[in-house]
């Protein structure tokens, strides 16, 4: 299983950022990656300094986003459509998408719903539960 460190996905980040910046040639994971960078410009400045990404506390500055965690909730959630795991959270996606006629608007969604599930999960002491992330992703598609 793949567990990179905080200070690996931020390099990884900014990594990407800067391939963009360059027009260097990118593999596929960076790819991807850079497509949602580029639907995120108020992080390019973030992602412009590797070495200030991996020293920076967001914990310390509420009230503002960790770019570093949103962009890496969107890299998961796009690997989660695509494997469709957990089952169903592709349909899921794509309804939400019709839905909001956004796949970005999707993802913010999807991302409430997945924060949600990791914090219960955390809180209670219990794995991850994947129908309840599914339900909920379904309930955003399907509310009027």
């Amino acid at each position: 299983m793949f567990s990179p460190s905080q200070a690996d996905v931020r390099r990884f980040l900014c990594g990407v950022h800067a391939k963009t910046q360059s027009g260097a040639p990118m593999e596929a994971i960076e790819t991807l990656a850079s497509l949602w960078i580029a639907e995120h410009p108020e992080y390019h400045a973030d992602l412009s300094d590797a070495d200030a990404a991996v020293a920076r506390n967001y914990d310390e500055t509420p009230g503002q986003t960790n770019p570093f965690l949103h962009l890496s909730m969107h890299l998961s959630i796009s690997e989660q459509c695509s494997i469709d795991q957990p089952r169903g959270i592709r349909q899921a996606v794509e309804l939400l998408t019709a839905r909001l006629d956004s796949l970005h608007d999707a993802h913010h969604a999807a991302m409430d719903c997945l924060g949600e599930m990791l914090w219960e999960s955390q809180r209670a002491g219990r794995p991850p539960d994947g129908d309840a992330y599914i339900a909920c992703v379904q309930r955003r598609a399907t509310r009027d």
